[in-house]
C-alpha cells in the first residue's frame, strides 16, 4: 500500500517580528531612577558630612596618642581645648581655666566615664607646678584625655544647647 503524498501548500516563511525596546522607557522606570538618585545623593552628602564632622576628633585622637611624657599635661591640656573649640562656641570654651574647665570636661561625660575633678590636683600640678608628673600620672591624665575625645565627641545637638546655657549662666556669677 502507498500512502498518498499531499502537494505542498505555497505558503510564505514565517518572519518572528524583532524583540520590544527597553527604550524609551516606560514612566514607572524613571520614577524608580529618580528616586534611587535622590538617595544615594543624599546618602553621600550624610556621609561627607559625618566624615567633616568628626574629623577634628579623628586628628586629636592620632596627636594624643603621639605624646609623649616629655610633652608634659599641657599640651594634653591644649589639645582638649582645641578639640572642645572644634564642637562648642569659642565663648563657651575659651573663658574656661581651672576647675571650671575641668567641671566642663566632666560634663560632657556620661557618669561611668568621669574623672577630671576627681584627679584635680594631679591636673592643676601638671599644669602649674615647678613639680613635675611622674610618668604613671601623665599616663593616667592621657587615659582621661582619650576617654574624653572618644565619648564626649562629636557632641549632641541638643546637649550643646544645654551646656552653652549652663556654662554662660555660671560664667555671670564670676
Amino acid at each position: 500500500m502507498t500512502t498518498p503524498t499531499v502537494p505542498a501548500l505555497p505558503l510564505a516563511d514565517i518572519h518572528l517580528h524583532t524583540e520590544p525596546s527597553f527604550w524609551p522607557l516606560a514612566w514607572g522606570w524613571w520614577v524608580v531612577i529618580i528616586i534611587s538618585l535622590v538617595l544615594i545623593s543624599c546618602l553621600g552628602y550624610r556621609l561627607h558630612h559625618r566624615n567633616h564632622h568628626v574629623a577634628a576628633k579623628k586628628e586629636a585622637l592620632t596627636m594624643l596618642k603621639m605624646y609623649q611624657f616629655e610633652d608634659g599635661v599641657t599640651a594634653i591640656n591644649t589639645l582638649l581645648k582645641q578639640a572642645a573649640l572644634s564642637y562648642f562656641p569659642r565663648a563657651v570654651i575659651a573663658p574656661l581655666t581651672g576647675e571650671q574647665w575641668l567641671c566642663f570636661l566632666d560634663q560632657q561625660l556620661s557618669p561611668k566615664y568621669r574623672g577630671f575633678v576627681d584627679q584635680q590636683q594631679l591636673w592643676q600640678q601638671g599644669l602649674f607646678s615647678s613639680k613635675p608628673l611622674t610618668e604613671q600620672q601623665f599616663k593616667d591624665c592621657q587615659q582621661q584625655a582619650l576617654l574624653w575625645l572618644q565619648h564626649a565627641l562629636p557632641v549632641k545637638a541638643n546637649d550643646h544647647s544645654n551646656t552653652s546655657m549652663m556654662i554662660t549662666k555660671e560664667s555671670s556669677n564670676v
